[in-house]
């Protein structure tokens, strides 16, 4: 486990791709419990050890993910994270290259919880809500392409959904396009910084998780 920030009141973990925040029926331990742990044994605290859960990271993702240590910061953090009041940066890696290197996608989604999938119109459906990011293009090599993403709306598996609407899933995502799955079973996205005001003592946090060091992301050497 990754620890990038820490204080009384938050806990910032890097991920690993195909590590889970939350328990599901999977069964397997989630990131979760293991950072509980890890608080226990850190401070010896007796009995239960009380973590909120944020936000989330789709299981094949990797890079940042907030918890809150105290009900206080998770309440702040709630409002925060609704109001749009964190800020969030991703990469991803696509197979092809985007027709414009800088650009804003605007798009509804509808989400199929059937299938837990997320699928992007260009005009509002039934159902559907707005999702918009903003996008540019930082680094190349001679087969993958590298985009810095910036979230202006939370959806479900919105990055995802919405590159591949544009023509550009993302390396290793054969839910939403990809040709091929990545051996480790990630997808090539990473949650890489994040920025907020800290929920009680008010100070700016500006947390960064390195890039995984597996291909494709050690081709670019930014």
């Amino acid at each position: 486990m990754n620890v990038v920030y820490e204080d009384n009141h938050i806990i910032i973990i890097n991920k690993a791709s195909g590590e889970i925040v939350q328990g599901d029926k999977s069964g397997d331990t989630p990131l979760a419990d293991l950072v509980k742990d890890y608080i226990k044994k850190k401070y010896n605290k007796p009995g239960n050890v009380f973590l909120g859960v944020v936000h989330r990271l789709d299981r094949p993702v990797s890079g940042l993910v907030v918890f809150a240590k105290t009900s206080k910061a998770l309440t702040r953090l709630n409002d925060m994270f609704r109001n749009g009041d964190i800020h969030k940066t991703y990469w991803a890696i696509t197979q092809n290259r985007p027709e414009q290197e800088e650009a804003t996608l605007t798009n509804w989604i509808v989400r199929n919880t059937q299938q837990n999938k997320s699928y992007a119109y260009d005009r509002e459906k039934p159902n559907s809500k707005k999702a918009i990011l903003k996008y540019r293009l930082i680094g190349c090599t001679a087969n993958y392409h590298l985009l810095e993403i910036e979230l202006m709306t939370g959806r479900h598996h919105q990055i995802r959904c919405q590159l591949s609407h544009m023509g550009c899933p993302i390396k290793g995502d054969l839910k939403y396009g990809a040709k091929r799955s990545n051996t480790d079973g990630s997808i090539s996205l990473h949650a890489k910084s994040i920025v907020f005001t800290h929920p009680v003592t008010k100070e700016t946090i500006q947390a960064e998780a390195p890039l995984p060091t597996l291909p494709p992301w050690n081709a670019f050497s930014l």
